[in-house]
């Protein structure tokens, strides 16, 4: 019987990737499931169980990655350590559409960038959201949309991927292709800087909506401006398409990660 370890932290993920499995042809394989350790909304709400644990790929052994057929990374906030992907196969489910806009929150700088934006599963190598790339599909940047509308596509676009795909993906029955380019990174940091909003700087009307766009993400406090008695004033944007009706939520369990 193969094992696969799948490592994630996204609850929206997760429970969509039980229903998958719950189909027969999938009983002959053993799906173990992880989330990271440092992540405390998943460590108060499931806690240490069988099906469902905590861990730190840097701290484990070489004896239990053995156990392991697949590594499966869907959204985890750790980044895998470099013997793991050098010695054992690991595919990662990547909210971006390599190359462009590789790392942190890939929705966001191509809101702000306009470089292309979608969904890649690749095979991981040491470099972050980098190696042979299995198949990817991309999805458009619409005028109203936030960086929470599209994360929401991203997401339903990743479970239709993996509805198709997981069974050659265990197996291995796939080809694979090199990134056309190196193309672009964006780090947290990088994130971090765009939160801040200089009151001082000139922009356009189109510069300032896409900034805030890009920074709302339900109910997360990203971007803000500190006024003048030193307080930290969060911004959002809530942009509506006439004649539209907003979208179903599909619960994201949290900001897009790596």
């Amino acid at each position: 019987m193969k094992r696969i370890c799948v490592i994630t932290d996204n609850e929206y993920l997760y429970g969509e990737f039980q229903k998958i499995i719950v189909n027969p042809v999938y009983g002959a394989y053993q799906f173990d499931f992880y989330y990271s350790e440092k992540n405390k909304g998943f460590c108060e709400k499931y806690g240490i169980g069988k099906r469902f644990a905590p861990i730190n790929l840097k701290e484990m052994a070489d004896a239990f990655y053995c156990q392991y057929d697949l590594f499966l990374s869907l959204h985890c906030k750790q980044l895998f350590p470099e013997y793991l992907v050098n010695h054992h196969r690991c595919i990662n489910v990547h909210p971006g559409l390599n190359p462009y806009n590789r790392g942190w929150f890939p929705q966001v700088f191509s809101i702000l960038n306009k470089k292309p934006a979608g969904v890649t599963i690749h095979e991981m190598d040491a470099e972050l959201d980098h190696g042979p790339i299995i198949c990817q599909e991309s999805i458009e940047i619409y005028s109203f949309d936030t960086s929470w509308s599209v994360y929401q596509r991203i997401l339903k676009k990743e479970i239709e991927l993996l509805t198709v795909r997981l069974t050659d993906l265990i197996e291995g029955n796939y080809e694979t292709s090199d990134m056309p380019s190196e193309g672009n990174v964006n780090s947290r940091t990088d994130f971090e800087r765009l939160c801040h909003i200089d009151m001082g700087q000139e922009a356009t009307y189109g510069e300032v909506i896409d900034l805030l766009r890009a920074m709302t993400f339900d109910t997360y406090d990203n971007a803000y401006f500190v006024d003048s008695k030193g307080n930290k004033i969060y911004v959002s944007v809530n942009l509506k398409r006439e004649n539209s009706h907003r979208g179903k939520f599909l619960g994201g369990g949290g900001h897009p990660s790596l």
